[in-house]
Formats: structure tokens, sequence, C-alpha cells
């Protein structure tokens, strides 16, 4: 008896590393911004004073970190699962809505980065800084941008997994 191995297409690959970078980049991200927060408090303890700005720092690069996971966790089945509701459901039709899901949330996140990407052109035109720090704004905006398209390229391959698995 032979076994059908069924291969993932290059493009597929491609999203999923992709997506797995930024996962990593995020998670380290979160992981700087957690000695931030432990170096404030320290200096604010020992020294009577917190590092300057780490209020928007932290703010700035947890919005990022998060952007930056979006993909990922679309690609581990990660987001909201309504499980009670799909129990009760076929398989077959369970994937179904997992690939209309999928596709919904592919316009969704198709239709965030072109508002995203109108909020840094807003943001870079009108020289938006922090108020502490002066940096500016805009420098958020591209990672967001870049993390809602990836994260429509992850739903198309979770809508394309999921129809997959109903043809066996």
């Amino acid at each position: 008896m032979s076994e059908v191995v069924q291969t993932e297409p290059a493009w597929a690959g491609a999203i999923r590393w992709l997506a797995r970078g930024f996962a990593l980049a995020g998670a380290g991200l979160l992981g700087l911004l957690a000695v931030l927060v432990c170096a404030s408090v320290a200096g604010r303890v020992l020294f009577g004073r917190p590092v300057p700005g780490d209020f928007e720092i932290v703010a700035a690069g947890t919005a990022v970190a998060v952007f930056l996971c979006l993909p990922w966790c679309q690609l581990s089945h990660g987001n909201l699962l309504v499980d009670l509701f799909l129990t009760r459901l076929s398989v077959r039709f369970a994937a179904w809505l997992d690939a209309l899901s999928a596709a919904l949330l592919m316009l969704l996140a198709l239709l965030f980065a072109w508002r995203m990407a109108l909020g840094l052109r807003d943001a870079i035109r009108y020289e938006d800084v922090s108020i502490i720090l002066g940096f500016p704004l805009w420098w958020a905006y591209p990672f967001a941008v870049a993390s809602f398209l990836l994260l429509a390229a992850c739903c198309l391959v979770t809508a394309r997994d999921s129809l997959r698995s109903t043809a066996q």
C-alpha cells in the first residue's frame, strides 16, 4: 500500500517561513521591551529616574510586536475559534467554514493594510512625533502594513489548506 505524499507549493512554504520570521521578530521585540521596562523600574528605584519615554517606546513597540505576530497566529490557528459550535458540524462543513472565515479575514487584512498605508502617508505628511522623545510616529506603520499583507497571504494558505482537507 502506498502513501500519498502531499507537497506544499513553494509560495505557501515561503509564506510560512516569512510568517515564522515575523513572529520571531515580534517575540524578540517583546523581550527587549520587557528588558526596557525592568531597566526603567530599576532606574526609578535606584536613581529616582525612569528611562525617559519608556511608555512611548513600550506602547509603539508592543503595537509593532503584535502586528508582527498576527500572520503566525493565523497559520497556527491561534485565532478565536468557536469550538463548541464546530464540534456539532461535519468535518467537511467545518473545513468549508474555516476556509470561508480565512477568506473573510483576508479581506479584512487587505482593508487594514490599505488604511494603515493611508495612515502612514498622513503621519509622514503631518510629521507626527511622540510627546516626550519626539520620535516620528510613522516608523511603526510600515510594520503594520507589511504584517497585514502577510496576514492576508497566510489567510490564503489556511483557506487552501482547509479546502484541501475537504477533498480528502
